[in-house]
Order: C-alpha cells, then structure tokens, then sequence
C-alpha cells in the first residue's frame, strides 16, 4: 500500500478535548502550527485516526479537517518564511 500525507487542521473549543486530539495528531505526525499538523501513514491507519479524532470531539462545536494529499501535489509545496516541511524520521531496531 502507498503511504499518504495528510494535514490535519482543527478548531476545538474545549481545552481537554484539544489536548487530547492535539496528543493523537502529534502520535501519528508532525505540528507545523498551532492547531496543524501533518500526518502520513497508510490509508487504513489515517481512517483509524480519523475514527480516534471524531470519538473525542463535540460534533455540534469542533471542527477537525483532513486535507489528503496526492503525491504530485505533496511534492509541489512551497514553504515560505519560517515554514518547512518536517523530515519523517526512520529509526531502526535490533532485535
């Protein structure tokens, strides 16, 4: 399967519930603002987070968006000022 990039972006009211959505998305990728962050995986693993998010918001209040993108679209970016794209990071482990 073919990992996907995401950016989250949210707006919770609550200080708890953006705390605890802030931990998931920073569980699953990178903060490159306050309430933004981006996340790559596999599909099924986006959903499941997805699934995770929507089960600690108030729908009737937060807002929580997933901007899924393509590849040629990922690689098309442009940062600007202080903004970059964070470097996923590999670690290895002997077993």
């Amino acid at each position: 399967m073919a990992t996907v990039t995401v950016v989250a972006a949210y707006d919770v009211t609550a200080d708890n519930r953006r705390a605890r959505l802030s931990a998931l998305l920073q569980a699953y990728g990178d903060r490159v603002q306050r309430s933004v962050f981006l996340a790559r995986g596999e599909a099924a693993e986006l959903d499941e987070l997805r699934r995770r998010a929507e089960a600690m918001l108030d729908l009737d209040q937060d807002s929580l968006y997933f901007f899924a993108q393509c590849a040629p679209c990922w690689d098309g970016r442009v940062c600007v000022g202080q903004a970059h794209s964070p470097e996923r990071v590999l670690y290895w482990a002997a077993l």
